[in-house]
């Protein structure tokens, strides 16, 4: 599938990004330009006991603390926000976190101006017609981009299924505080699930069959950036170059989806992640090679270019050659990060069958750079679980 030269396309891109080491101190000004006198500031337990909370709430006047938040937010944690959010009186969010805490305060501000559950917001069903409250997204992570992603991501544990809401900037954050500085001393493991998260997101967005030049050029850019400076960020977690530059990464690759979906790999690991409540990135890096070998016919081209932007040398290599080596060149990006095998991510493979219909039936497979049904996403799961 290709996009015709003569489609008509739009980006928008709704969130006004401060960036460099030390910006979150420009958070008290933010909330007062965008005229929240009372936010609610969403985070985790893990951001509060890494001493992160209390110096954000110190820039706040009159902040309300909901530390609720877990990996994977569900529907019924995006309830409790948007109840402590109505119960205290806020006018505005501050989420600060990873893309968990991001696409909670996303649905909590969905449900506040649409009423009912975040459920009926499902990408497909009832449509957002209005902006959420004044939103400032101050990520912890480099990893999701949700900072200026159009999209919230909730897990639905009666269908055993994530699912997507968005798809619009009516839902994007009104402004991001990019400080690499409230990275610096990440685990070894979040950074290299988290910096592969963004890569997946370059790399599906430059290859899917939405793409187009804006966000080629971010998506492109996203995976120089990783494959230059996560290996630095993994080793040496306190080294603000590499996480200035991983930071810019994630936001680069969020940009890169637009309002459109990202590919296989999304459909595999947000399909598989309603099912065993494992790290999003480290489970989209594992099918990410496997569905990169898969796509290469169909795009060569593009994956010959992915190859160059990760490093690899393709002078005397045809397109083909290159687009390979590229592949292999991710395949040893994430095990010098030390991704987890699909089994220690809680996985078996006599899953498989019920895993490849799932993404299948994911939204984001019709976005991918070359068909795929069940028996393709078979194919995939096995080399997947065979690394």
């Amino acid at each position: 599938m290709s996009v015709e030269v003569d489609t008509v396309r739009s980006v928008e891109v709704p969130t006004r990004m401060v960036h460099g080491p030390g910006a979150v101190a420009r958070l008290g000004e933010l909330c007062r330009e965008l005229g929240i006198r009372r936010p609610l500031l969403v985070t985790d337990k893990g951001v509060l006991a890494a001493g992160l909370v209390e110096p954000a709430l110190a820039l706040l006047d009159d902040a309300v603390l909901f530390d609720g938040v877990r990996p994977n937010p569900d529907i019924e944690l995006v309830g409790e926000g948007s109840a402590a959010y109505r119960e205290a009186g806020c006018d505005g969010l501050v989420a600060l976190g990873g893309g968990s805490s991001i696409d909670a305060a996303k649905a909590i501000g969905v449900e506040i101006e649409h009423g009912g559950s975040i459920l009926e917001y499902e990408y497909g069903g009832t449509p957002l017609t209005r902006r959420v409250p004044p939103l400032v997204a101050i990520p912890t992570t480099a990893g999701t981009g949700s900072e200026v992603t159009l999209w919230a991501v909730i897990t639905d544990h009666e269908r055993q299924i994530k699912f997507n809401v968005g798809g619009t900037p009516l839902i994007g954050a009104h402004a991001a505080l990019i400080d690499p500085e409230l990275m610096l001393g990440l685990p070894p493991a979040v950074t290299a699930a988290t910096g592969l998260d963004a890569l997946s997101h370059g790399v599906e967005c430059y290859t899917c069959d939405y793409h187009q030049p804006f966000n080629d050029a971010v998506a492109l850019h996203a995976i120089e950036l990783v494959g230059r400076w996560l290996r630095a960020a993994y080793e040496d977690g306190s080294d603000l170059e590499a996480r200035t530059h991983m930071a810019h990464a994630a936001t680069l690759g969020g940009m890169a989806y637009g309002t459109e979906s990202a590919g296989a790999a999304h459909a595999m690991s947000q399909s598989a992640g309603g099912v065993h409540d494992c790290p999003h990135g480290a489970l989209t890096a594992r099918v990410l090679v496997a569905v990169c070998r898969y796509n290469v016919p169909a795009a060569p081209e593009r994956y010959a270019r992915i190859a160059q932007a990760l490093g690899v040398d393709t002078s005397g290599m045809d397109i083909d050659q290159a687009a390979y080596a590229g592949v292999d060149e991710l395949a040893r990006l994430t095990d010098d990060v030390g991704i987890p095998s699909m089994v220690e991510l809680g996985f078996s493979e006599d899953e498989i069958p019920m895993l490849a219909r799932i993404a299948y039936e994911d939204p984001q497979t019709f976005g991918n750079a070359r068909e795929v049904d069940v028996a393709a996403y078979e194919e995939i799961y096995r080399e997947a679980f065979a690394a």
